[in-house]
C-alpha cells in the first residue's frame, strides 16, 4: 500500500500534467508497489485536487467492459473513472489534436441519470428507473502519461480509466422505447467504415455496466446524482486518430455523431 505522501504525489503529478500537457511517467514505473486499491486513492485524490481547482464532476465512465481487454489488463472486472465538467465537446466542433496525448475513439451509450442511484444491491431494475434517458456517445481515450507502464490496470485506474473526453449526441431516448441490447453502430473515419458493433457487446447489456458500477462506487462513498452522465462501454474496438480527420458513430437508432479534429 502506497503513504499517503505517495498517493498525494501521484495526483498532482496527473493534475500537473493534464494541466500543462508535459505527460507524466506511468504511476506503475514512479511507484511499482501500487496495487489497485492504491489506484483508486490516486483518482479519488486527483478529483479531490480538481474540486478544489473549480472543476465538478459530471458523471463516470465504465471501462475494460470486454473480456479480451480484462485479459489484457490482468483484470478480473471492469475499472471506472469520473468525468469532469471541461472533458465535453460539443458534437460536431472541431478539437484541436494538440490538445491530445494519444488519442483514440471509441462508441459507446450514455446513459444519464434522472435520479440519484446508490448501491450497494442495485439491479437492472433499478438502474431503469433511475435512468432519465440515453445518448450515443464517443468517448475519446487518452491519457496523462508519456508512455506505457509495467501495470497497465494500475496507471488506467489512476487516471479517469484512461478518458480524455466525450462527445454526446443529441438524440436523447428513453430506455423503455427501446431494446438497448440490440441498438447497433459503425465507427468510420473520414468516410470509412472502421469498426461496427451491437451494444449487448459490453457485458451482454449496457444496464449490466451501470450496475456493477452503482455497487462499485458504493465502496468508494460515492453516489450517482441526477444529470450524471454514464458512459457504459464501448462496443467497438478503439481505433486511433490523427489531426485532420473526422470521426462520425452512426447509429441504426439514435442517429450520428460527429467530431472533427484539426491541427
Amino acid at each position: 500500500m502506497l503513504t499517503d505522501e505517495q498517493i498525494k504525489q501521484a495526483a498532482e503529478t496527473l493534475w500537473q500534467a493534464e494541466q500543462t500537457r508535459e505527460w507524466a511517467e506511468p504511476i506503475s514505473i514512479r511507484f511499482p508497489e501500487a496495487d489497485i486499491a492504491d489506484a483508486y486513492r490516486v483518482s479519488l485524490a486527483v478529483r479531490d485536487i480538481k474540486l478544489a481547482n473549480g472543476r465538478t464532476v459530471k458523471g463516470h465512465k465504465i471501462g475494460l467492459t470486454s473480456k479480451a481487454m480484462r485479459d489484457l489488463t490482468g483484470a478480473n472486472e471492469p475499472d471506472y473513472g469520473f468525468i469532469f465538467d471541461n472533458w465535453f465537446a460539443l458534437e460536431g466542433e472541431a478539437v484541436s489534436r494538440s490538445a491530445m496525448n494519444r488519442p483514440l475513439v471509441e462508441v459507446e451509450l450514455a446513459f444519464v441519470m434522472g435520479k440519484e442511484l446508490k448501491g450497494p444491491s442495485v439491479n437492472a431494475a433499478d438502474v431503469i428507473r433511475a435512468t432519465d434517458f440515453i445518448l450515443p456517445a464517443l468517448e475519446i481515450v487518452d491519457s496523462r502519461y508519456k508512455g506505457r507502464g509495467n501495470n497497465l490496470l494500475v496507471d488506467s485506474i489512476s487516471d479517469a480509466a484512461t478518458c480524455g473526453f466525450v462527445v454526446l449526441g443529441g438524440n436523447p431516448v428513453k430506455l423503455t422505447d427501446v431494446d438497448v441490447r440490440r441498438l447497433s453502430a459503425s465507427l468510420s473515419i473520414n468516410g470509412q467504415v472502421m469498426e461496427s458493433g451491437s451494444a449487448s457487446a459490453v457485458m451482454g447489456n449496457p444496464i449490466n455496466a451501470v450496475v456493477w458500477l452503482a455497487n462499485k462506487l458504493h465502496e468508494f462513498g460515492v453516489a450517482m446524482q441526477p444529470g450524471d452522465v454514464i458512459l457504459s462501454g464501448s462496443f467497438v474496438k478503439a481505433i486511433p486518430f490523427g489531426a485532420g480527420d473526422t470521426v462520425m458513430a452512426l447509429y441504426d437508432q439514435l442517429g450520428e455523431v460527429i467530431l472533427r479534429v484539426t491541427e
